[in-house]
């Protein structure tokens, strides 16, 4: 079946370019476009039970991605080619194999735009509906199917689409279709306007047939969502809502609640200053284009995070993933600007960031004395509108100040006060919640005008789970081509996690060698989270974009 596929997807761009090269073909190569991009990573892995690095069967494994893109005039088709042979640890061995993973066709005028094959596409701020692409997280949701955007009046645009989730090499089992509107009201008056004022309303359903032994589960499975934007110079405002029916699910396990979701976002911004806040609650808003679905597979819906990123290793040892199933969280960030020559600014200025995020169960109670909480083929549970919860999910309260020193020397100094419910968050029963202090300091040095030495020193002092770390890393970098580190961290008294690197660059071409320790965790980009096992070898990276 997959070798089929793959002469489809051939035999589809072969017959795209071919026809463009019979309607005029010195205009096909002269006046088109070509770009794309090549990505491998290779890693040798080798035994080290110190860490939990045990031995594996495939000691090399790589993954590898390809894409091209053509233009020509108003139409765009490209592909890529993918290789897990077998894939990197940590990911799943569902996507060994290789082939034509994405490939698409795509027209566009002033009124229309419309693709066939595999898409990426987000409704609002995704609750209902968003697919996209991420490596690092080991994510391809895309749909295979018709996407159409329709521009009838100026700020209006129409989106639809119809088609079915990659699920590794193969689609999954739902059907899924949608529609999206949004229009900005002000663009009407005033094209040329900064200001915007717009509404915006999806629907998504997905279609899976009921197979299940014991219940009879809903085929048709519809969300909706409605959300209203404004924003000028200074300030950003956003507000979304959604409601899925119910959609018993292994992820909810089996209960026939109806789902919904609530997100607001406000940002102000001026010289000097700039502030966001952010809050959500969720309701079992976990939908997926298939109801047996778990962990990263064939999601629909995408839960914006409101909890900080933290860039630095220490203080993001422990990052927050999203609970699409129950939560009421909020973030607030503050960004200012100490001015310069004054005394607390320095000859430069100085750089203040505060940011508090806390995450909290939803209020959860019985149906009644004799049903528990999340029983399968019941209503699950009753909850409030806006309630809150008494278990706490994760806060992180952080302090960041950047400054320059002199033309030379520039420094970052940060803080962070942690909560983490490991027992929720990583599903370890029983285990106590960490409580811990982040402490990092980022020194960095330019001389010679091409060179740059950086060091950064970080702490991180808990009780909890492995105890307290430290962290030391060395930077060397003479531009514009190689950049050399050496990095430990270091749980105290028990392990060390050494790193060494090499990158060199040269105009799009980047390679880099690695080799060392990487501990067991948890990476997460914006809310989504995926585990890391402990490894120990060396790596390759070759990359290149044309």
């Amino acid at each position: 079946m997959r070798i089929k596929q793959h002469c489809l997807n051939l035999v589809l761009l072969a017959a795209i370019l071919l026809n463009s090269l019979v309607v005029n073909s010195q205009d096909f190569v002269e006046k088109a476009t070509v770009k794309g991009n090549i990505y491998s990573e290779a890693s040798y892995y080798l035994t080290d039970t110190t860490i939990g690095a045990e031995k594996v069967k495939e000691y090399v494994r790589a993954n590898i991605f390809g894409n091209i893109i053509y233009s020509y005039k108003n139409i765009s088709a490209g592909m890529r080619y993918e290789a897990f042979q077998p894939p990197l640890l940590g990911y799943d061995s569902r996507y060994e194999g290789m082939g034509i993973a994405n490939r698409f066709l795509t027209y566009t005028d002033s009124l229309f735009e419309f693709t066939i094959g595999n898409f990426y596409e987000q409704f609002g701020s995704g609750l209902v509906f968003r697919t996209y692409e991420d490596n690092k997280l080991g994510i391809d949701n895309s749909v295979d199917g018709f996407r159409a955007k329709i521009m009838p009046l100026r700020g209006l645009a129409v989106k639809t689409f119809v088609g079915r989730q990659r699920y590794y090499w193969d689609s999954g089992p739902g059907s899924v279709r949608g529609i999206d509107a949004e229009w900005n009201i002000l663009s009407l008056f005033n094209p040329e306007s900064f200001n915007m004022l717009s509404f915006g309303g999806s629907a998504v359903s997905r279609y899976q047939p009921d197979k299940d032994p014991i219940y009879r589960l809903p085929e048709n499975v519809a969300a909706f969502a409605g959300r209203v934007t404004f924003s000028n110079s200074n300030i950003y405002i956003n507000s979304e809502y959604a409601f899925k029916v119910n959609d018993p699910s292994s992820t909810n396990n089996l209960v026939y609640k109806n789902g919904q979701a609530l997100v607001l976002s406000a940002s102000y911004s001026a010289k000097g200053i700039g502030v966001l806040v952010t809050g959500k609650w969720v309701d079992n808003m976990d939908f997926r284009s298939s109801r047996n679905a778990t962990g990263n597979d064939l999601t629909l819906s995408y839960i914006p995070a409101t909890s900080q990123q933290q860039t630095y290793s220490l203080a993001g040892m422990y990052p927050y993933a999203t609970q699409p199933l129950g939560e009421a969280s909020i973030m607030a960030q503050v960004n200012f600007r100490i001015p310069k020559n004054s005394l607390l600014g320095g000859r430069y200025g100085t750089n203040v960031q505060l940011t508090g995020s806390v995450a909290n169960s939803i209020n959860k109670q019985k149906l009644n004395d004799t049903i528990n909480i999340g029983t399968s083929g019941t209503l699950g549970y009753k909850t409030s509108f806006l309630s809150i919860g008494n278990e706490k999910y994760f806060h992180d309260y952080s302090l960041e100040i950047s400054r320059k020193i002199n033309s030379n020397l520039k420094t970052v100094f940060g803080m962070a006060n942690q909560f983490y419910n490991i027992e929720i968050l990583q599903g370890h029963p029983g285990e106590e919640s960490v409580k811990a202090w982040a402490f990092y300091a980022d020194f960095s040095y330019s001389f010679l005008q091409s060179q740059n030495i950086r060091v950064e020193v970080q702490h991180l002092s808990t009780k909890q789970d492995m105890g307290n770390w430290g962290m030391l890393l060395m930077e060397y970098t003479l531009a514009p081509n190689w950049t050399f580190s050496l990095s430990d961290q270091y749980n105290y008294s028990k392990k060390h996690y050494f790193i060494g690197n090499a990158t060199y660059n040269y105009k799009a071409h980047r390679v880099s060698i690695s080799f060392g320790k990487q501990r067991a965790g948890v990476v997460c980009v914006g809310g989504v989270c995926r585990l890391v096992p402990p490894s120990y070898g060396a790596t390759l990276i070759l990359s290149t974009t044309f």
